[in-house]
């Protein structure tokens, strides 16, 4: 699950408690671009203003949740478990945006991994109260992670600052052991193309003059398309902080892949620094790491919002393309 948890104290990061389901209102409804979450069938929830005048605060309760209670936008880039009718829980009915947020939804409750698909592709959740800065570690994401198999996600955070209760004000990444690095790219985009046939590889561009493809790896998942199906257009771009890939072939003959870890900083990473004994396919995060474009401390107090973004393009062989994945 994406958990928030409380990771300035002695907390048991074994157990972290999933929110109650709410009915069939697991995702926000259709962001499509808009910011609009659709009905949900509530009146707009009240925000008190923070005393400092910025953003608008909404205090831990003893009724609070301590995982994220709504899937604002849920876009992978093209992988081999989009759309995958196995183990990704995919039932080909996920046509729309809202049909896709609810279906993130529903995978977090029940503990499974959703995966976020090849460079790029993100999810967007929030909370039933916001997250304060403590200074230390503040909240936590379950991936899937393991020694030698690392798939990092950068993860951004956000603070309600017009008080409308949507992840639309301003975005900002937290930085990790790569974060100035000259191997890391801050403003990469890549250009996703959607296959003319079925059983096709999804060929990609990017703003750096490079290109490729997402393999179609048929004898493991053989659903017709790995790009999304509720992605009208016939190509959509992604952008966000790429990652120097690590992952090489130990064996030389294209047998064992090896996705070693990085040092701190990012969702699904099997880091030796940020990664709880009680919980180790967690890592914790702190807001106070969180930067501006320009590299420069946010000073956040609070946030409302977390995004998780696939963070390397490149693939393993057999293996297909390095995917981020949270459970």
């Amino acid at each position: 699950m994406l958990a928030l948890v409380s990771c300035n104290s002695d907390e048991d990061f074994s157990e972290i408690i999933t929110p109650p389901t709410s009915g069939e209102t697991g995702g926000s409804g259709d962001t499509g671009g808009s910011g609009n979450t659709g009905d949900t069938g509530g009146t707009e929830p009240v925000r008190p203003s923070n005393p400092d005048g910025i953003g608008y605060y909404r205090p831990k309760t003893s009724e609070s949740n301590d995982t994220c209670n709504m899937v604002y936008e849920y876009m992978p880039a093209p992988g081999q478990f989009i759309n995958e009718l196995k183990t990704s829980g995919f039932d080909g009915n996920q046509t729309t945006q809202f049909d896709a947020n609810n279906y993130a939804m529903k995978r977090i409750k029940k503990n499974l991994f959703v995966s976020l698909g090849a460079f790029g592709g993100y999810i967007v959740v929030g909370f039933d109260h916001s997250i304060d800065n403590t200074g230390g570690y503040d909240f936590g994401i379950m991936g899937n992670m393991f020694k030698n198999s690392s798939e990092p996600g950068v993860v951004w955070v956000m603070q309600d600052t017009n008080g409308d209760g949507l992840p639309n004000d301003t975005w900002y990444e937290l930085q990790g052991s790569e974060t100035g690095k000259a191997t890391t790219i801050q403003d990469y985009e890549v250009t996703y193309y959607r296959p003319t046939e079925p059983g096709q590889p999804v060929k990609w561009t990017d703003n750096k003059g490079g290109e490729g493809e997402i393999d179609y790896l048929k004898n493991f998942h053989d659903q017709e398309y790995y790009y999304p199906l509720w992605v009208e257009e016939d190509s959509y771009t992604l952008s966000g902080t790429r990652l120097e890939a690590r992952n090489f072939d130990q064996s030389g003959k294209g047998s064992y892949w090896v996705l070693p870890e990085y040092e701190w900083g990012y969702a699904d990473n099997f880091s030796a620094v940020d990664r709880p004994a009680d919980a180790p396919r967690m890592n914790k995060f702190k807001i106070s790491n969180a930067i501006d474009k320009d590299g420069k401390p946010a000073d956040l107090d609070f946030i409302d919002f977390v995004k998780v973004q696939s963070a390397v393009q490149s693939k393993s062989g057999w293996l297909g393309e390095v995917s981020c994945e949270i459970t």
